[in-house]
């Protein structure tokens, strides 16, 4: 069965969802990802919970859940390679192009982390442009600034 919980976060609102006890959405309050999860805190929503809350008091920099991706081998590949970037650093669309061994596919890249199912867990808000440039964002730029100010401050 699906279960989804909203949890209150230090950037808003998160949409928590589980299935056969593996994590596979985590989203911000302007996403709907729920589809028809019953609203139910289960034992993975739990430990998601408590892990999140770790991460926001500085106080866990590595997360540990189990993780159901259901994409396209592309996308799937993207987001193994995001779970890949060290805490507190940064990449390049390119840099996980060249991540995935697909140079030329830095747009598609850009596609796949901003279908990116899981946020903040799989963690699109540390892929920045070339230039070292802050675009994109799902969540919004003022959430991607939030996550490195709190990973920067925390190395």
């Amino acid at each position: 069965m699906k279960k989804v919980w909203y949890h209150d976060s230090p950037v808003g609102k998160l949409g928590i969802v589980e299935e056969d006890n593996k994590l596979t959405h985590l989203f911000f309050d302007n996403e709907n990802k729920a589809g028809d999860a019953v609203e139910e805190k289960g034992e993975i929503i739990k430990e998601t919970i408590k892990q999140l809350d770790e991460y926001f008091e500085k106080k866990r920099k590595v997360f540990d859940i189990p993780m159901k991706f259901t994409g396209t081998p592309f996308q799937v590949a993207d987001w193994k390679a995001l779970s890949r970037i060290k805490y507190g650093e940064t990449c390049s669309y390119q840099d996980i192009a060249l991540a995935i061994n697909n140079p030329k596919a830095v747009r598609a890249v850009g596609m796949a982390n901003h279908n990116n199912p899981i946020a903040i867990i799989i963690p699109c808000h540390r892929v920045i442009g070339k230039s070292g440039k802050l675009v994109g964002y799902g969540g919004g730029l003022d959430r991607k600034i939030f996550l490195l100010d709190l990973e920067a401050s925390n190395k």
